[in-house]
């Protein structure tokens, strides 16, 4: 039974953060099926791995120095960090390289490193919840652990995996330059670097004093990571507000539907109200190739016809036009 409720609240918590971090991605939303296996990287090859390898070099840490307290605190703020970036990077690199099509803006970015991040941290959650919690401290230990794992900390991990995914979709928008080389190498050091300035922290401060100055700057980092996130989904709703005026020239969307589209409130209006007129099928998918459309003309202007933007851009005019006279607005 303890170790059910620490599965639990290990995972569920994730999976309704998951969903979050996708819902925030209002205008073009990435594919569920490879949002779930990024999840399921972060759960079982980024956590399985860094588990691994990070016991595997505490021990050598430990026969070099003698000493669990330098273990301890060179575990925690210089190898985790090290470890547990690189292995949830690789899913966003994986992501960036294989499906590129799918990798459009900086919220994808976010979105894609975040959702590996829970899958890492819904692993690592249960694990500490069940092993530190209960079976050190029974009950009060595993609630306690709920608490910090979940309340204090249960955006910890998707907010430095974050830095790697901004890294990467810059460089996927950027043409050439130093910028474009450099960004995700930026990202990936920022990752590590907040990463390490947490557990360290946390390794050096004990106490009630000490979890509420960390809480502190934890949650004032996620703040402003927030605001990050709510500039991207402003910035989307500018990238269709500019792009698919072309399409209403053209007639291919009416006036209704354009502000439809470039209006997350009215997207989820017109949603809800096409479940209960048999339209909610045809209307998903107009809205979804809206944003896929502007997304793709974006592209198209910044790095020209690069992996055949044009004859895709082409293709979602024709889906528009052909879902056009199906849709709910």
């Amino acid at each position: 039974m303890p170790f059910l409720v620490s599965l639990f609240f290990g995972f569920a918590p994730m999976f309704l953060f998951a969903y979050i971090l996708y819902w925030t991605d209002r205008y073009e939303r990435e594919p569920k099926i490879l949002l779930g296996a990024v999840f399921f990287w972060g759960v079982a090859i980024a956590a399985g791995g860094a588990f691994i390898i990070n016991t595997v070099l505490g021990m050598g840490i430990y026969i070099f120095t003698g000493s669990e307290a330098a273990t301890d605190i060179t575990t925690a703020s210089v190898i985790a960090p090290i470890v547990e970036e690189t292995l949830k990077g690789i899913a966003v690199l994986i992501v960036f390289l294989v499906f590129r099509k799918e990798f459009d803006s900086i919220l994808d970015g976010i979105v894609y490193a975040g959702i590996t991040a829970l899958g890492f941290a819904a692993t690592e959650n249960t694990y500490y919840i069940y092993n530190l919690g209960y079976l050190e401290s029974g009950w009060e230990g595993l609630w306690f652990l709920v608490f910090v794992r979940v309340i204090l900390v249960g955006w910890q991990h998707p907010f430095y995996t974050a830095f790697t995914g901004i890294g990467f979709a810059i460089m996927r928008m950027t043409r050439s330059g130093c910028i474009k080389y450099a960004a995700p190498l930026i990202g990936f050091s920022v990752a590590m670097f907040t990463h390490a300035f947490h557990n360290g922290l946390a390794s050096i401060m004990s106490g009630i004093g000490g979890m509420a100055f960390g809480t502190f700057l934890d949650w004032t980092g996620w703040f402003f990571m927030f605001l990050f996130i709510l500039w991207a989904v402003a910035s989307d709703r500018k990238l269709l507000e500019k792009h698919l005026q072309e399409e209403y020239t053209l007639e291919l969307i009416t006036a209704a539907q354009y502000h439809t589209a470039t209006s997350a409130w009215k997207q989820t209006s017109a949603r809800t109200r096409a479940l209960f007129n048999g339209r909610y099928k045809a209307t998903k998918r107009f809205y979804q190739v809206c944003g896929e459309l502007a997304h793709k003309k974006e592209q198209f202007h910044k790095m020209g016809n690069e992996k055949n933007n044009v004859e895709i851009i082409e293709k979602y005019r024709t889906e528009l036009a052909s879902l056009k006279d199906r849709v709910q607005v």
